[in-house]
């Protein structure tokens, strides 16, 4: 359980105005990077709200990393725009910013209370802030009796708390986090969720990416997924998921027959059976055909393709 409020208090340094709900928290418009001859990002856009989550997705060597770092202005786009809270970045939005980048780096001789409060104060806190907020963030991670040990003594797991307690201490408004859930253990993966979601409520925007579909459905209000530098898919998760039919279906009868029309394969998962279904068939022609056989189904429930299912296809198609 989340035992403080996250936004109890507001960093000094925070000047750009982001008062009005309405203002998006990222807008990003046709934005392009090349590498000598090989285009790493290809017209890319996307929008993030105020209290959104938006999972990007894609396989190794995608884009994912530079679209995060073009957002952050820490690589230029070639081409196109970035705005954060309705302004081109800014000297201002840096104090506005969490970023957790997938190679990790903490300082390993300092204890992880002088971590959190040393960086805190790179991001523009006072000291006296700092060491305020990391006592309630290590409360918040529920690491408060690690403070005292040195970051080189940590397991990987409580290395990747604290790496992310650097990344919120400052109280951003955006949070951009790369495979945040690496190296945890399934009870931290929960905590980190209920922060996030926290988070979420507070107000931030957070974009996220991962290769843990599970992850994404979960948490995540947008997906964006990008395969060889261009965007392949975009929308709400109940978007995406409606635009690759509706997967398969969920029996409960019985004695099926080892085939029935419109459907590729019958999966028996031992409570129920599991009917995938042909491209070009329906959810009414299956139904149908169970009736045309006199069988009777006490469940018969429609369930949308996973996520980690539709990427896979799309991947493969496109190779």
């Amino acid at each position: 359980m989340l035992t403080r409020p996250i936004s109890d208090h507001v960093s000094p340094t925070t000047t750009v105005d982001i008062e009005s709900n309405n203002m998006m928290a990222v807008e990003v418009q046709g934005i392009w990077k090349k590498y000598g001859n090989r285009t790493v990002v290809n017209d890319v856009s996307f929008t993030v709200q105020p209290g959104e989550v938006l999972g990007m997705v894609g396989p190794n060597g995608a884009g994912k990393t530079t679209t995060m770092r073009m957002l952050l202005d820490i690589v230029q786009p070639d081409k196109g725009t970035v705005q954060l809270f309705g302004r081109r970045f800014s000297r201002e939005h840096r104090t506005m910013l969490g970023y957790l980048p997938e190679e990790r780096g903490l300082y390993r001789d300092l204890s992880v209370q002088e971590t959190l409060e040393y960086l805190g104060t790179l991001k523009g806190m006072h000291r006296s802030d700092a060491r305020q907020r990391a006592v309630e963030v290590l409360e918040l991670l529920e690491m408060t009796e690690h403070r005292g040990k040195k970051i080189a003594e940590l397991s990987r797991g409580m290395g990747q708390l604290i790496q992310f307690g650097v990344t919120i201490i400052h109280q951003p408004r955006l949070l951009v986090l790369d495979e945040p859930f690496s190296g945890l253990d399934p009870l931290n993966v929960r905590l980190m969720k209920e922060i996030l979601g926290q988070l979420r409520a507070d107000g931030v925007a957070i974009i996220l990416s991962t290769h843990q579909m599970n992850q994404v459905e979960e948490i995540c209000d947008q997906v964006l997924m990008i395969n060889k530098g261009r965007v392949v898919l975009y929308g709400s998760l109940e978007e995406v998921r409606s635009g690759f039919g509706q997967g398969s279906i969920h029996v409960e009868a019985a004695k099926l027959p080892e085939e029935l029309p419109g459907v590729q394969k019958i999966m028996d998962h031992g409570t129920y059976q599991e009917l995938v279904m042909a491209d070009d068939s329906s959810s009414t022609d299956v139904f149908r055909a169970l009736a045309d056989l006199e069988i009777e189904v006490s469940r018969f429930q429609v369930a949308r393709l996973p996520l980690e299912e539709i990427f896979v296809r799309i991947v493969r198609d496109e190779s």
